[in-house]
């Protein structure tokens, strides 16, 4: 356990505060095997790439869709996990790279999807939180998160970690020395982004009667994340859209006491972003806006890095925030009501 995180209130808050030492383990664990897993892509190139995720580990997996998609040129699609564990049946991914994702590496549905696509001719690579998992087992290649034990139901560094694990494999396929400097660095940056105070805006979140959490590209990752994470620990409900599919409909719900939480990375999507902020300020909407300065938002503290690397710290200040925000309406993050840690779904 971090030293810096010993005296906070609860595991959540620990185990958030130690996501910066995790990173770090991650980066010195598997630097080697993400070096070989980039020349293996480069060389062997898949047809598309397929992603094996459910929770927070899918959040992780979207996070992914739009790096490889912007980096690579390469479609990426999100596995139905019931496909292969409810109806038995195979995919055909001959020559297609499954990324499967997960904290226990338990789940049967994500092993058994693993194993469909191994079988039918895809080259599947594992982020795992725990060695020597099932999901470890039924795929071609493991890489460690190395987060340690997580005691919290809700994930924290286990999801930081994944999120870096997805930056490294991006890093290191495109061969892009900027971004591999900038890892280097996150776990200095992780600890500073711990630093950054969110939860004295947050405060103002007691009384709403629900958000919505707003992303788009990379960010849309963190924004289902995040909203996830408000209705677990807080018992708020939160809602997560794209920037482009919140123009229409949602925009209705909007007003004094329904606020929208908006992360905005900087790069070609920040236009369209800030331009949905600027219109839900119109209509009279709290916003707070992560990222990026639009008159008449709450400006949440940010650190200024790779647009890659953006929606990861900012994602680290959101844990402090939303775990003194569930302290403080009464409520214990570590211990949402009828959840547990490893949910099994078949």
């Amino acid at each position: 356990m971090s030293p810096q995180s010993v005296d906070l209130p609860t595991l959540m808050h620990r185990e958030a505060a130690e996501a910066a030492d995790a990173v770090q383990r991650l980066t010195d664990s598997n630097r080697s095997r993400f070096v070989q897993l980039g020349k293996t892509l480069r060389q062997n190139p898949p047809r598309a790439v397929i992603t094996n995720a459910r929770g927070s580990s899918d959040h992780a997996s979207v996070y992914a869709k739009y790096l490889i998609s912007t980096r690579l040129g390469l479609p990426v699609a999100s596995a139905t996990p019931s496909i292969s564990s409810v109806y038995g049946r195979d995919t055909n991914v001959k020559d297609w790279l499954c990324l499967s994702v997960s904290q226990s590496g338990k789940s049967p549905d994500i092993v058994a999807t693993a194993q469909s696509m191994k079988r039918t001719g895809a080259y599947t690579v594992a982020l795992v939180n725990a060695p020597g998992s099932p999901l470890a087992a039924a795929s071609d290649l493991e890489i460690s998160l190395q987060a340690g034990p997580e005691l919290s139901v809700a994930a924290t560094k286990s999801y930081i970690t994944s999120l870096v694990g997805i930056l490294w494999l991006v890093a290191e396929w495109t061969e892009d020395s900027e971004l591999t400097e900038q890892i280097l660095r996150l776990p200095d940056m992780l600890r500073e982004a711990w630093t950054l105070d969110w939860s004295s805006h947050f405060e103002k979140l007691k009384d709403c009667h629900g958000l919505f959490v707003i992303g788009r590209g990379p960010g849309l990752g963190i924004a289902n994340e995040a909203a996830l994470k408000f209705k677990e620990t807080c018992q708020i409900h939160a809602e997560s859209f794209s920037a482009a599919e919140c123009s229409h409909g949602p925009l209705a719900l909007l007003g004094p006491e329904f606020p929208a939480l908006i992360f905005s990375q900087s790069d070609a999507s920040q236009v369209s972003v800030n331009s949905l902020a600027s219109r839900m300020i119109d209509l009279n909407a709290p916003v707070y806006l992560a990222g990026s300065t639009t008159p008449g938002s709450t400006i949440l503290p940010t650190l200024q890095a790779h647009p890659a690397i953006q929606p990861v710290l900012m994602i680290q200040s959101f844990y402090r925030a939303v775990a003194d925000l569930s302290l403080g309406l009464g409520l214990n993050p570590d211990q949402p009501p009828a959840l547990k840690k490893v949910t099994e779904t078949v």
